[in-house]
């Protein structure tokens, strides 16, 4: 399998930040567990706190270090989505490009590893490149009154910036209590229930998140 690393460039016009559009990337290994998970239970959460008009401002993506290009999401983690209520269909793996990391104004990794290849790519990533459960960690320490609203599709792209900025001005400041804890580990080969179990981590880091980043809390709900 081919390198990531200078694969293409990316259209000047889609580099973050200059078309008023917000972009998450979310990185795992093969682009077909973990990653996918988390792409589409934020998507799901997303719409859900926002409808189709305000949730427009926000792209939600995925890749993998060593994606398998074009493969369809694991079985089971298309499953679990489904029990979640979020959607599995139309998923194809994605190997990780220099062109989304240049264009992600939030990357979201799986493991620490996921981040520092991420990072080692360039592109000023070191600032928007956290863990999922590192940055869930920083977003619950920002006070969202220092936050944009988020009454309109520009206001959740301006709050969306802004958070990202306050949480990595907060990085080093406020540790992990273990490096483990912002790990979410391999599922792939392992059985449903444990698929289930990493798909339950990956929701109840997601809630945070998408609460800051949307400043609509969540809905009763059974897996929130």
């Amino acid at each position: 399998m081919s390198t990531p690393h200078g694969r293409g460039t990316a259209d000047p016009g889609g580099i973050s930040g200059t078309d008023g559009i917000f972009r998450i990337l979310h990185v795992s290994t093969g682009n077909v567990c973990r990653s996918p998970l988390t792409e589409r239970l934020t998507r799901h959460a997303l719409a859900e706190r926002l409808g189709d008009g305000r949730s427009g401002g926000i792209v939600v993506e995925s890749a993998g270090t060593w994606g398998h290009e074009g493969a369809p999401m694991e079985e089971h983690a298309a499953e679990v989505l489904l029990e979640l209520g979020a959607d599995p269909e139309g998923f194809r793996g994605r190997e990780l490009l220099d062109e989304h990391v240049i264009r992600a104004d939030l990357v979201l990794t799986a493991t620490r590893d996921h981040r520092a290849q991420v990072v080692s790519m360039g592109h000023s990533a070191g600032l928007r490149t956290f863990t999922l459960k590192e940055f869930t960690r920083l977003v619950k320490a920002i006070d969202a009154a220092t936050l944009p609203d988020a009454g309109s599709a520009q206001g959740v792209v301006e709050r969306a910036n802004a958070l990202v900025q306050a949480a990595a001005a907060l990085r080093g400041w406020l540790l992990a209590p273990s490096p483990e804890a912002d790990e979410i580990y391999d599922p792939y080969g392992a059985p449903i229930p444990y698929f289930r179990s990493v798909g339950d981590e990956i929701n109840k880091a997601l809630e945070p998140v998408v609460t800051a980043l949307t400043g609509v809390p969540a809905r009763m709900h059974p897996h929130m």
